[in-house]
């Protein structure tokens, strides 16, 4: 322990790596080919009211995509430069608006295409639409008994997450999907939390997944493991898993560059009593748990929620109920 301020802690953290526990895939998912390749045009969203079309961004305006939670950075910073900085009193003009549905998911943009999840009465809906007029592309749906605990809304927690021409959603009951962004294509689908027996947790399934190279990394929280597993992001089949007994969290994996090599972090924790979790350090080639570090509230009804920050070789934490912060100095 290095530094103690108020509540921050500046800890080191030494890597002794823990190889990756052996779990057997409980259901291999069917993989369907692209055998349609019909890029059908956007038409009017029943549900959307038109405006006006955007105004024209200045010519040295730098725009980027948002193909994920947090942004392509993982940190919600965002690149874009010489954008509007004055709306006046009156605010933005409307381009076009949309009454949706149930969820706390926010969009994921590339390109032309807004990726939307959102529940609408007892369905699920994945839409792609056109972010400048909101015409819908396509709407890929399927039917949910999901209801919160809390009796918080019941819609879906995690963001799309775009990569090329695929889109991954990760439904609150934990049904994850892989589809094609250009026409809505499914190619696989799981039910992770009926596969792997994951107990409903506080608020469901809000962790949103991370691609990693050939991986997509699922904070999946299995008793008894795994509680982070990756899959192959194209055709959705296991390839390892982490044993730790730290549960699902409501933080999303983080992927950084430690001295010169590749690392996931993921806050895990969620409903367990007596309360545990903490950060993981993950090698995403094999799965190796490198280091854990405990920390959570001693509270029952609290979950790690605050996905973590990494600064250099440094990785910022934060859990509520008066837990405070730690700050992590990987070495």
């Amino acid at each position: 322990m290095r530094l103690r301020m108020g509540w921050i802690l500046a800890i080191s953290v030494w890597l002794h790596p823990i190889c990756a526990t052996t779990f057997e895939d409980p259901a291999p998912p069917e993989f369907h080919p692209l055998e349609n390749k019909t890029i059908p045009a956007a038409t009017a969203h029943p549900d959307v009211t038109f405006h006006a079309l955007p105004k024209r961004l200045s010519p040295d305006a730098a725009t980027t995509d948002w193909t994920c939670f947090l942004g392509p950075t993982h940190d919600g910073y965002s690149k874009e430069t010489n954008l509007l900085k004055d709306w006046g009193n009156e605010g933005p003009s409307l381009v076009w608006e949309m009454e949706k549905g149930d969820g706390y998911s926010a969009p994921s943009v590339q390109g032309d295409r807004l990726l939307f999840f959102h529940r609408v009465g007892d369905e699920v809906r994945l839409e792609c639409l056109n972010p400048e007029n909101g015409d819908l592309y396509w709407r890929h749906g399927y039917p949910t008994r999901y209801r919160d605990r809390y009796g918080y809304n019941n819609g879906p927690r995690c963001s799309p997450v775009i990569e090329e021409n695929r889109v991954y959603a990760y439904g609150a009951e934990g049904i994850l999907i892989c589809l094609d962004i250009r026409n809505g294509h499914v190619y696989w689908e799981r039910n992770l939390g009926g596969e792997f027996k994951v107990p409903q947790d506080f608020f469901g399934v809000a962790s949103t997944p991370l691609i990693e190279g050939d991986l997509l990394i699922v904070n999946v929280g299995a008793p008894g493991g795994p509680c982070v597993a990756a899959f192959d992001k194209m055709d959705g089949k296991m390839v390892w898993g982490v044993g730790d007994q730290w549960g699902p969290s409501y933080a999303s994996p983080i992927p950084a560059t430690i001295g010169g090599r590749k690392r996931i972090f993921v806050f895990a924790g969620g409903d367990s009593d007596p309360p545990t979790g903490g950060l993981l350090g993950i090698d995403p080639n094999g799965g190796s748990l490198l280091f854990r570090y405990p920390w959570r509230s001693t509270s029952y009804e609290s979950v790690n929620a605050s996905s973590p920050l990494v600064i250099g070789d440094r990785v910022f934490i934060s859990a509520s109920y008066q837990t405070g912060s730690a700050l992590l100095e990987v070495e």
